[in-house]
């Protein structure tokens, strides 16, 4: 997103790793200096043609194929980690939430995130069959 982007108009994200959603949604959107990620889950990257593909059945693939597509869409939209002011992390299973903050805490001090955003946990169970974790994050640029 260049800085001639008018900076009023709401843009619409969607890095070429990831699927167009199957409905009337954006991975991502873009107002000003704010920016959005929608629920992201551990899917790879895009192959064309072919269906979304979880990263693998572990909990630790998926967190961290999730955190890169959050990743993706907040680089698309000319922000980084740092820039995130909430990250919203849901689990299909409370048994799970030991070892996501282990994968949390550990993919953080990978990114050398300088200081740490609000996030929130909950446990939802209306995931896709086979996913174990969906992550959204909202930034501000600038």
């Amino acid at each position: 997103m260049s800085d001639s982007t008018d900076r009023t108009a709401k843009t619409a994200l969607t890095p070429a790793t990831h699927t167009t959603p199957p409905a009337k949604f954006s991975h991502g959107v873009r107002k000003g200096n704010i920016l959005q990620v929608a629920g992201q889950v551990g899917f790879l990257p895009a192959v064309e043609g072919g269906k979304p593909t979880p990263a693998g059945p572990t909990l630790r693939e998926q967190t961290l194929q999730t955190l890169a597509n959050v990743k993706a869409i907040l680089e698309e939209g000319g922000a980084s980690w740092d820039d995130a002011m909430m990250i919203r992390v849901y689990l299909t299973d409370v048994d799970h939430f030991a070892e996501m903050n282990d994968i949390y805490n550990t993919y953080f001090e990978e990114q050398g995130l300088k200081e740490a955003p609000a996030a929130r946990t909950t446990v939802y169970v209306g995931l896709p069959q086979g996913l174990l974790i969906e992550i959204d994050a909202l930034a501000v640029l600038g």
